[in-house]
């Protein structure tokens, strides 16, 4: 008797224990409430998503509110979609979502979706109520060379149908943008862009935008039109400087070659004049050598200096010598 009632408090937590790891195991509160939900749903399949590691309420909760709802979803579907990873509870959501909203969607699109990372409840938002995507300040210039600065506001829908492998909202702010450069650089004057700025929306919708986007454009909304730079005149100024220094530069070029071609007449002039010197310092010898030959006596010798003081004389007389002619001549 003694060892009876001693294994009684062990026998105790372990019956304890057994009733915990049931409870754990089979989720009785659940399977209550999926039954009075309306919701077919046997202990083993529950516990079988506790072997398979899935956790039940995820499945049977978003269960529930589908089937009071009106879906028709089994919980095969929802476990699968669970077990690939995706948001099971989001993709319930969508589905009711669309479904009062009258939207042809899936179990298997959404699902889809869902598991391509994108947010299927907020593209079924989206889709019901349009959201408005305003793009980063747009710069272009039109024709006569003013700079204007445009911030457009995008109105769109989501496309369920090309949410999979559709572009998103960067692509499309990018080909508005491309659009309004395009549309502003073919005006003639940024005037007329000023007075009817909805031309630029208008072009720009007409170029089919979305395609091959997850989005539909209702509306391209120009919100805002400054005038920035006089691009043109700069462009000019930049133009009138550039010829400036080249000017400046054909002209230094020419100053140098001026500079250069003095230098050289200089050089000639002065190995002229070395050459009259040195023809002049031969006269002497070339008269020595005629009076040793006899070939010019004494009363020539008289008649050249003669010839030479009547020819100093003229110069005195005319303010000048003849070194002075030589370096008028070089000057």
């Amino acid at each position: 008797m003694e060892g009876i009632y001693l294994m009684t408090p062990a026998l105790l937590i372990l019956a304890i224990t057994a009733l915990l790891v049931i409870f754990w195991a089979v989720p009785v509160r659940l399977w209550v409430e999926a039954i009075f939900a309306g919701v077919r749903v046997g202990l083993g399949t529950l516990i079988g998503m506790r072997l398979r590691k899935v956790n039940p309420a995820a499945v049977i909760r978003p269960l529930i509110a589908a089937t009071k709802a009106g879906l028709n979803l089994t919980i095969s579907q929802l476990e699968a979609h669970y077990l690939a990873g995706g948001h099971v509870d989001r993709v319930v959501k969508a589905l009711i979502s669309a479904d009062k909203a009258n939207i042809d969607l899936s179990f298997e699109r959404a699902a889809a979706i869902d598991l391509a990372g994108r947010d299927v409840l907020e593209a079924v938002k989206v889709s019901v109520n349009p959201k408005v995507i305003e793009t980063p300040r747009v710069s272009a210039m039109a024709k006569d060379g003013i700079q204007l600065i445009a911030l457009a506001r995008v109105t769109v829908r989501a496309n369920i149908n090309r949410l999979v492998g559709g572009a998103g909202e960067d692509t499309i702010l990018a080909r508005v943008g491309e659009g309004i450069v395009s549309t502003i650089g073919s005006s003639e004057s940024h005037k007329a862009v000023l007075e009817n700025p909805d031309n630029i929306s208008k072009t720009v919708l007409a170029k089919g935008l979305d395609a091959g986007t997850a989005f539909e454009i209702l509306s391209i909304d120009i919100a805002d039109v400054d005038v920035g730079k006089n691009i043109g005149a700069e462009l000019q100024t930049d133009q009138a400087e550039a010829d400036k220094r080249i000017a400046q530069a054909k002209a230094e070029e020419r100053r140098a070659m001026a500079v250069a071609a003095e230098q050289e007449m200089r050089a000639k002039v002065q190995e002229m004049r070395a050459r009259v010197v040195e023809a002049e310092a031969q006269i002497p010898l070339a008269m020595a050598e005629a009076f040793r030959q006899g070939n010019l006596g004494i009363m020539d010798y008289m008649r050249y200096r003669n010839v030479q003081a009547d020819t100093d004389m003229r110069l005195a007389i005319a303010g000048g010598t003849a070194d002075g002619e030589l370096r008028s001549e070089e000057n």
